[in-house]
């Protein structure tokens, strides 16, 4: 790369700008930096992807996680078949519940134990209580701060469970 000595319209040297702008985009580009405006997106939609999948690892691990236990109380008892099991799920537990519905789909059909198996999930609200009044108040509408005497000495009841309440089995 040489310089053409060309001057811009203010007497500038333009050929210097391009040439080192040139070598600026080839550095980048054989680093992996540069990136165009679609990729960036693309990387963006990616991230938004691994995201999702990742969120929904943790709900399949917890639904192969229930499934090993039902298995192995199923197996002690001589239970051929599950037709229902009721979850208790907390308001603020860090499972959601659209994301277990589908581990659950896709886990059930690979298990025979389970293949017919109804579930259920029962909500259990989040309940927070204040150290500085004494009151109990709902967490998710009012968050860590009292809404009662405004204190932030508070402390979560109940809401971050996540049990098997029961099965039905045949």
């Amino acid at each position: 790369m040489q310089f053409s000595g060309r001057k811009g319209p203010e007497g500038q040297r333009a050929g210097r700008a391009v040439i080192s702008r040139r070598r600026a985009e080839e550095d980048r580009q054989e680093s992996g930096l540069e990136k165009k405006p679609e990729d960036r997106q693309e990387s963006e939609l990616e991230k938004k992807r691994k995201d999702r999948r990742e969120s929904g690892m943790h709900e399949l691990g917890v639904v192969f996680h229930i499934m090993d236990s039902l298995e192995k109380v199923a197996a002690e008892n001589e239970v051929t078949g599950i037709s229902r099991v009721v979850l208790e799920l907390g308001e603020v537990s860090t499972v959601i519940e659209s994301y277990l519905h589908n581990c659950w789909q896709w886990a059930a059909k690979k298990r025979e134990l389970f293949e017919e198996a109804e579930r259920v999930v029962e909500t259990i609200p989040a309940r927070t209580y204040c150290e500085g009044c004494g009151q109990t108040y709902a967490t998710v509408e009012h968050g860590k701060i009292c809404p009662c005497c405004h204190s932030p000495d508070t402390w979560l009841l109940q809401g971050n469970e996540f049990n098997i309440k029961e099965i039905e089995v045949y």
